[in-house]
């Protein structure tokens, strides 16, 4: 039997498991709709916010590169160099939301089919704040919106109870979603903050408010490198920086950690996936986690903004790799690695006369004169 690429994932079908992730490849309805016919699953828009936002004056996301012969790392283009990670500390959608709701319809109506995931920001100091998350949730979902995924996570917020200041506070978190769930209609997904001690704790929160689903991860709080010639930040605005998120490959193994655990502490539930993702052998690690979607971003942003080549290569890397292990839908790999990540204390020791240093000895100078 050829390999069935569609899924359900919260109740919703998707054509395949793969999602363009809220960021700027997402900020416009003519970019989505060309993620759409370029192939993707699903899209989560950019953020959508209330009111307007204001970014910082100065490019809001840089690529960070590595070469292969050097440890230098920069921000500099350069021949030979390869992707390292993203950098950005761009802000919600600097549109407001009487600008989203007329092209969320328009979306819908063009492709009805595709599912589309209308991410959200609201504050939680406040009843007000609350009801502005419902306010959000309720005009999303009136244009055809399919699901709403709740930003738990911008690590740019100087607001104390915005962004991932909500994503580090399990009480927080259970109240917002809780006020989205008196009036949603669709399936929340709550995109959680890897800043955090322990993120199982957040998802729980976010499953106890009423969550379908934990998103994660978001990009982690990091700081552009110091030219060493300049001696300013490779990323500034009058010599000013802040911290921003760092994204891409470089986030591809800390975000794993993260969905681990997880999907360990509440197997029945759903996550979809987010961080490093490039390629199927990259999305693979998610699904034998236990993720039921994946959501792509800083591969995308490099690939003509939507990434029509990336879903190209995820749809076929997909297909050539159930086929090669006999699997028919995703179900039959979703989580079966999940099992395998274990506390430290259960990884088999050695005997004690065996025992060497427990390290390849590449890269370590000899024990011996």
């Amino acid at each position: 039997m050829a390999a069935q690429l569609a899924t359900t994932f919260t109740g919703l079908r998707f054509e395949n498991p793969f999602l363009l992730a809220s960021a700027p490849p997402t900020e416009s309805d003519s970019n989505i709709m060309r993620a759409f016919d370029a192939g993707w699953g699903g899209v989560v828009t950019k953020t959508i916010g209330l009111h307007p936002v204001v970014n910082v004056d100065g490019p809001k996301t840089k690529f960070l590169r590595s070469e292969p012969d050097s440890p230098r790392l920069s921000m500099q283009k350069r021949p030979g160099a390869a992707l390292h990670s993203s950098w950005n500390w761009e802000l919600i959608s600097d549109k407001p939301l009487d600008w989203w709701v007329p092209r969320i319809a328009r979306i819908k109506q063009a492709h009805p089919t595709r599912i589309l995931v209308a991410s959200i920001m609201a504050g939680s100091g406040t009843d007000e704040e609350l009801r502005n998350w419902q306010t959000l949730a309720t005009a999303c979902q009136a244009e055809g919106a399919d699901a709403l995924e709740l930003n738990l996570s911008c690590p740019h917020m100087d607001r104390k109870d915005m962004g991932s200041n909500i994503g580090k506070d399990q009480g927080l978190i259970s109240i917002v979603t809780q006020a989205v769930s008196e009036v949603a209609r669709v399936p929340i997904w709550a995109k959680l903050t890897p800043s955090t001690t322990d993120i199982v704790l957040e998802a729980g929160g976010a499953f106890l408010g009423g969550a379908a689903a934990i998103t994660s991860s978001n990009t982690f709080p990091s700081l552009p490198l110091i030219d060493p010639q300049t001696l300013e930040f490779e990323m500034n605005v009058d010599g000013l920086v802040s911290s921003g998120g760092l994204g891409g490959p470089a986030i591809l193994p800390l975000s794993l950690a993260k969905m681990a655990q997880m999907t360990q502490a509440f197997p029945d539930k759903s996550f979809s996936g987010i961080g490093g993702v490039a390629e199927f052998a990259h999305a693979l690690n998610y699904f034998l986690l236990g993720c039921g979607t994946v959501q792509v971003c800083t591969a995308a942003m490099l690939d003509h903004a939507i990434g029509p080549n990336i879903i190209t290569r995820l749809l076929t890397g997909m297909a050539e790799t159930m086929d090669r292990h006999g699997w028919s839908t995703l179900e039959d790999f979703r989580g079966i690695r999940r099992d395998r990540v274990v506390v430290h204390s259960r990884i088999r020791r050695p005997d004690a006369k065996a025992y060497h240093g427990g390290y390849e000895t590449e890269g370590y100078a000899s024990a011996e004169r």
